[in-house]
Parts: C-alpha cells; sequence; structure tokens
C-alpha cells in the first residue's frame, strides 16, 4: 500500500470536539456495493458507477458519490438513473462479494468491542464503553476503526459519534463520505433542533405531512410543542416517542444479535406476471436459494412466509408455520406454493413475489415429514451445496428452473 493510501485525506471530521460520555459509535460504509466493485476494477476510480440490474424495471442498489453529484441516488429506478448518468458503467450486483466484504468489516468491529449490533450489510452501532481505557477516547476508536477498514479492504466509512443511538446515527449523515463526526453530550439539543422534522425516526411522508399541518417543520418545533398536542394529533405512543427523541432521549443500547432473525430472497419481474405456474417457478428458485443460504449458516426454520407486490404496488404477505424445523428448500417451496395457491389470485398482475424464512435456530434437529422419503432429499440437496460451491449456483438445478431464466428479473436480497 502506498503512503498516499495510508495517509489518505479524510471527509467531514471533528475529532477534536468533546467526547465525553459518547460511547456510541455508529457506522457507515461509503457507497458500500460501488466503494468494492471500485475497489476490484481500480479503472472505475473517481468514475460515476451505479450498481443494479440493467432491466428496465430494476432499481439503483449503490453508486459512486460521482454518480451522486448527478443526482443518481439508491432506490432510484434505474431509467431515470440512466437519463441523469447517460455515460455511467453499470454493474450487476455481486450479493456474495459484498456479504463476504461485510462479515471482514463486522470482525474489524468485534476486535474492539463485543457489543456489535449488525444493521445491514454495511451499518453497524457499537458500544465501546468497555474499550475506552485499554484503547483511548471514542474518537480515537473510531478513526481506528477507519484505519483497519481501509487498510484491510481498501474502502472507507463514516463514524458518528454521540451519547445515544439515535443521536450516533444523526452524526453519521454529517460525516459522508469518509469521515467522522462527534456530537458532545452536552450539544445534543444545539445539534438537534434546527434538524427537519424528517431527521426523527418514525416521521415518514404521511406524518409528515400531519406535523406539517401543524405548523411543526423542524425539531425544536416538536421539542416545544406540548406532549398533549403531539399525542392529540399522531397518537400517544408516536406523541411520545417523537417529543422523546426531539429533547434527545433515547434509551436503546446497542444489543448483540446472535442469530439472523430471517433469511430471504424476493423476486421483482420486468413484466407484471398473470401465469400462476410461470410464478410458482420463480418461488421454487427463490425456496431453494434461502434453503441454501439457511444451510450455509448452520441454521434451520419453522415458519415460511410469502410476500406477493401487485402492480399497484399494494403488497400481502402469508405464513405457515411448518411441523418441524427445515433447511430443505423441498419443504419451504411445498409451504410457500400453498401459501400462493392459497391466494387464489387467477388473473391478478403480480410484480414481485418473496420467500422468507424466520422462526430460525442453530442446530435445530430435523425430523422428516411424513410425506418426505426417509433418504435422498437433504442428500440431494446437499450435494448441489457442493456443486454450487464450486461452479456458482446456476450450474445444477431443478429442471424446471431452466425455464424462470428466460425472463430476465431484478432481485432484491
Amino acid at each position: 500500500m502506498t503512503r498516499e493510501q495510508l495517509n489518505r485525506p479524510v471527509g467531514r471530521s471533528t475529532q477534536n470536539a468533546d467526547d465525553v460520555n459518547c460511547h456510541i459509535l455508529h457506522i457507515d460504509m461509503d457507497a458500500f456495493y460501488a466503494s468494492v466493485e471500485v475497489r476490484d476494477n481500480p479503472e472505475f476510480v473517481n468514475q460515476p458507477v451505479i450498481i443494479g440490474h440493467s432491466a428496465s424495471r430494476g432499481v439503483v442498489l449503490s453508486a459512486t458519490y460521482s454518480a451522486r453529484k448527478l443526482g443518481v441516488h439508491s432506490a432510484m429506478p434505474m431509467s431515470r438513473a440512466m437519463r441523469l448518468a447517460p455515460n455511467a458503467t453499470v454493474l450487476e450486483p455481486n450479493m456474495e462479494k459484498y456479504w463476504e466484504v461485510s462479515e471482514e468489516v463486522m470482525s474489524i468491529f468485534s476486535d474492539f468491542t463485543p457489543l456489535v449490533q449488525q444493521l445491514s450489510v454495511d451499518e453497524a452501532f457499537l458500544d465501546v464503553a468497555g474499550a475506552i481505557k485499554l484503547i483511548g477516547s471514542p474518537t480515537v476508536i473510531g478513526e481506528q476503526i477507519r484505519k483497519r477498514v481501509w487498510q484491510e479492504q481498501r474502502i472507507t466509512c463514516s463514524v458518528g459519534v454521540a451519547s445515544t443511538m439515535f443521536v450516533a446515527k444523526l452524526a453519521t449523515n454529517f460525516a459522508k463520505p469518509n469521515g467522522l463526526h462527534v456530537v458532545p453530550a452536552n450539544e445534543v439539543l444545539e445539534f438537534l433542533h434546527p434538524l427537519p422534522i424528517t431527521a426523527l425516526w418514525g416521521v415518514g411522508a404521511k406524518t409528515a405531512e400531519q406535523l406539517h399541518r401543524l405548523g411543526l417543520r423542524h425539531v425544536s418545533d416538536i421539542a416545544n410543542t406540548p406532549l398533549k398536542t403531539l399525542c392529540r394529533a399522531l397518537g400517544d405512543s408516536l406523541g411520545q416517542h417523537l417529543h422523546d427523541l426531539a429533547w434527545g432521549r433515547d434509551p436503546r443500547q446497542v444489543t448483540v444479535e446472535h442469530e439472523d432473525q430471517s433469511i430471504g430472497a424476493e423476486r421483482t419481474f420486468d413484466f407484471d406476471l398473470q401465469d400462476g405456474e410461470e410464478i410458482t417457478t420463480h418461488i421454487l428458485e427463490l425456496s431453494n436459494k434461502v434453503a441454501r443460504r439457511l444451510r450455509d449458516a448452520q441454521l434451520t426454520t419453522k415458519t415460511v412466509s410469502i410476500k406477493v407486490k401487485f402492480s399497484d404496488f399494494s403488497t400481502i404477505t402469508r405464513s405457515r408455520t411448518l411441523d418441524t424445523p427445515t433447511d430443505l428448500s423441498t419443504d419451504i417451496y411445498q409451504a410457500a406454493k400453498y401459501l400462493f395457491e392459497k391466494l387464489k389470485l387467477e388473473r391478478t398482475k403480480v410484480r414481485l413475489v418473496g420467500v422468507r424464512a424466520t422462526g430460525l435456530a442453530q442446530d435445530a434437529p430435523i425430523q422428516l415429514a411424513l410425506s418426505t422419503r426417509e433418504t435422498g432429499w437433504r442428500e440431494a440437496e446437499l450435494a448441489l451445496d457442493k456443486v454450487a460451491q464450486k461452479f456458482g449456483n446456476s450450474a445444477v438445478r431443478p429442471a424446471r428452473l431452466f425455464r424462470a431464466d428466460q425472463d430476465p428479473v431484478t432481485e432484491n436480497d
């Protein structure tokens, strides 16, 4: 690594700010998917790069900051992104690679503190209170983490440092890209109150509209509105929640997740589908993917659910609890297929389907269902796993799935 890389310029930083009692760190990787691709393809450095499926109904999953300067952002329809950045390079996502890098990054975090709460593939909260005496102040820890992520993974991250999880997450926005921002514990209200009400967790478009009708536009407006007025307009729970956040009160603590809460896969079609048999073919493929991920994580599921999104973007979900835990695609598929057929959609236009496994357990005893052959299914699926590891997921699959390949789709994992 060159001296210039080791001493790369940092982004926005408040390293000299008072970080006493600010033991919560929020760390977010900068343009994660795009950064990993640029790292592996140096010719894309400082170029507009968009990660996403190039199909007409695909969406942007990530974009380099060069692309963002042109107006491209995550979740934007790919068609609009290409109009804004017609010369951008579009790369198909490689989720397996991103998860591998994510695991390495989370491992770095764990070297500093065992209290790591991973929020997504590229984001986590850390509680570093127990590491301060050994390593240094929260700011020092944050900078050491940033340095290690760069040295070991050649990608950058931004760090928010604060006394609560809510404020730390907001602080990260002021650190991006590639920086660190501290919100001193005694300056929380000074930091919060000028922000727009949409900065508060729980304020979406509809809630913001309600608050705007009351003349409330900044966090300070929420803080200075009587609690009874907020509760009358929003309900007791949300009113109390927003009032607490506006005054910097957030009692949550960093919680270590020892188990995956769920494992799932979704598929958005380029064209709305109406053929039930064609849709169940995609459900079979998604079931295979979910099952393989369960086996990779040495987990089993007790509950299978499906999600169906229609052409008008309305969505329904259904779930079914299995008699015994499983990690077999045949079991997951049968449950998902049953749930879908029970909907009796007939010729309804479907935009997206998803399959998800919940009720996960480690090392749960796997018992064969009465309808399952005593031998064969599990051995066959384990054999397919080995082939996929060596030659890729598309190397071998049930014959029915080759038909699904005729229709390009966009995956959302």
